[in-house]
């Protein structure tokens, strides 16, 4: 290891498994000090076992380096600022948040319930928030901070049975956007990953999950070249709170196996315009011939099923 975060000190959500046990693994082997946040639940959130986050400060400790465990929720904006304030109390300050905790409750939309809803966007996008604002204010105090999120291809391209998780981690990329416009002045950095690995999340996905996913083109798109494990994320998330990492802001990365990639900007791809408003009468015309050739449905409807407008001669989108 180069010791490139030695003296720094780091909060690590959900450290306790899969990724964030990685994450948290090599920074205190670069030399951070720890902060290892996890309340040791089950995958949709349930339960609670303290033993996970100690496992992992011992095994830093061991090796070493200096960790602390919290055992709070991420879903509770006291929680958030307290797992800060851990860090400043046991370190002396806060330089480096990262945000991975997170849980499922799958189901089909029209099948979703309230709660489930509300416990999944309370965990990842408020659970964001609420370590971040009390993150943020210290940071920029002291002029320097890295901030790292965990989006996901189902927020960013979408996965069905996950409207809940979809537009939580939809809604991380864009606070990561916003928070990096807020705090770049500052010397505070924050960046995305949007990883692919095989931990118990995934494994929770129903088999149909992964051969929609399949089907569609995102899992094709995103092929790593080795067996995707928790440990092939944990570098480019660490390198990203490193101080070469200055300049890199407000960025999401693709992170599969041995493949890292930059995620594009959501930019309009296509344009069409006059002078004046545009007639629906214009838009039919010219939208399946311009804004919209080529462009796949990512869930067309069966051949079989009558579909008021859809040419005979194009059973399939």
């Amino acid at each position: 290891m180069t010791d490139k975060l030695k003296g720094r000190n780091a909060v690590v959500t959900g450290a306790g498994r899969g990724i964030g046990r990685a994450v948290a693994l090599l920074l205190a082997q670069e030399g951070a000090n720890v902060v290892v946040n996890d309340p040791g639940v089950n995958v949709d959130g349930t339960g609670h076992d303290a033993a996970l986050a100690d496992q992992v400060v011992q095994e830093i400790r061991g090796a070493g380096g200096a960790a602390v465990a919290n055992y709070d929720s991420v879903a509770d904006i006291a929680a958030g600022e307290s797992m800060i304030k851990q860090c400043v109390d046991a370190f002396g300050r806060i330089d480096i948040l990262i945000n991975v905790a997170g849980i499922l409750r799958d189901r089909m939309v029209f099948n979703m319930t309230e709660e489930e809803w509300d416990a999944v966007i309370a965990v990842h996008l408020k659970g964001h928030y609420n370590t971040i604002r009390p993150a943020s204010v210290l940071m920029r105090q002291q002029r320097y901070g890295r901030i790292v999120n965990f989006s996901s291809t189902s927020g960013l391209r979408g996965n069905s049975g996950q409207a809940n998780y979809g537009a939580a981690k939809a809604g991380i990329a864009g606070l990561t956007r916003v928070v990096a416009r807020d705090l770049g002045r500052y010397g505070v950095t924050c960046n995305a990953i949007a990883p692919v690995a095989q931990t118990r999340m995934i494994a929770a996905i129903p088999e149909t999950g992964h051969r929609f996913r399949a089907q569609r083109g995102i899992a094709a798109a995103l092929e790593p070249v080795v067996e995707p494990t928790p440990e092939h994320v944990a570098p480019m998330t660490v390198y990203l709170c490193t101080d070469e990492a200055w300049n890199i802001n407000g960025k999401i990365f693709h992170v599969a196996g041995g493949q890292v990639s930059l995620a594009a900007e959501e930019t309009p791809l296509r344009q069409i315009s006059k002078a004046g408003k545009w007639e629906v009468e214009e838009l039919l015309s010219l939208l399946p011939t311009h804004l919209m050739f080529g462009v796949e449905n990512p869930a067309p409807p069966p051949p079989d099923l009558e579909i008021p407008g859809r040419p005979a001669s194009q059973p399939q989108a």
